[in-house]
């Protein structure tokens, strides 16, 4: 798969295992739908890859929805309102506190883009109050400019015109799906941290999320699911329950920063799900599997690493 721009740094988006997750959506899909869109990794490499005609792009994070929607339809003017803010800062990191206040006020999305550049890690924060409040990289003066620029434009050539945008809770979203579209979810509720995602003001109920697929299941829906995950022998999160009746792929996904720094050989994995609908849909696949003694199936996937 061809590198896809990707203007915003995000941890926990699924650049990485990109390339894996569209193995199982198929060619020609009618529309790939993203409830919590993050940085809509799987949109964008999804349209590099031509595997779609729309896309539906949504984030409870109303300013991130935004800023993506900025970034799709008019990128000259996002370009240049980065460019501008990231010339006012001079290396003071003084600045990205002063925007950092500003977008907690404004929620402006122009001023959220600098700040997810030149945060600590791409490591989005949020307090209890749904207020932005990690702190700024000063090894660095985020992303530059032109570099910025390119991504946003490669970003735009991709879906301007191809994509919808919306802020809604995700049943709302999978209420509106249709039989011919794919959905891709990776919801903030769970994960290999183990903790309540805070890239999001709140989590979503497990048993809420569990009755949702099964709905989905009802209406012959096609979707992926990024949910649990393990490192080592350490299990993230709770499983989907086998009552849905979905196939269950682990995505080696590398190894750890934490183990590397503890010097520890231990690889993370991440669950991977999908549903009836879609097994059906891709049953002719050749797909590259081992067997795990659970009987889980173990996509040998090979770690990507993005500057």
């Amino acid at each position: 798969m061809r590198t896809a721009p990707h203007p915003i740094q995000y941890q926990g988006s699924k650049r990485i295992l990109a390339s894996a997750i569209l193995r199982y959506i198929p060619v020609s899909t009618a529309r790939l739908i993203e409830p919590f869109a993050g940085s809509a990794a799987i949109s964008i490499a999804s349209a590099a890859e031509q595997k779609s005609t729309a896309y539906w792009i949504n984030d409870l994070n109303k300013p991130l929805s935004e800023l993506l929607r900025l970034i799709i339809n008019s990128p000259v003017e996002t370009a240049a309102a980065y460019e501008r803010i990231w010339i006012e800062q001079h290396d003071d990191v003084e600045h990205y506190y002063k925007i950092r206040e500003e977008f907690n006020r404004t929620q402006n999305p122009c001023l959220f883009l600098y700040l997810l550049a030149r945060c600590v890690k791409g490591s989005v924060r949020y307090n209890s109050a749904g207020e932005f409040n990690q702190s700024p990289d000063k090894r660095r003066c985020g992303t530059k400019p032109n570099t910025m620029r390119a991504n946003i434009l490669g970003v735009s050539a991709l879906l301007k015109g191809r994509a919808s945008f919306s802020s809604l809770n995700y049943r709302e979203v999978l209420a509106s799906s249709k039989s011919t579209d794919v959905i891709y979810m990776d919801p903030p509720y769970q994960g290999v941290c183990g903790e309540r995602d805070s890239r999001y003001f709140s989590g979503i109920s497990h048993d809420d999320f569990v009755t949702a697929l099964d709905e989905l299941n009802g209406r012959s829906i096609s979707y992926i699911v990024s949910y649990d995950g393990r490192r080592g022998d350490k299990v993230f999160g709770e499983p989907l329950p086998p009552e849905l009746g979905l196939t269950l792929i682990e995505l080696e996904a590398g190894r750890s920063s934490q183990a590397t720094l503890l010097g520890r050989d231990e690889i993370t994995y991440e669950s991977l799900y999908f549903s009836r609908a879609l097994a059906k849909k891709i049953a002719h696949k050749t797909l590259n599997y081992r067997t795990s003694p659970a009987q889980q199936l173990v996509l040998l996937q090979s770690t990507v690493r993005y500057a």
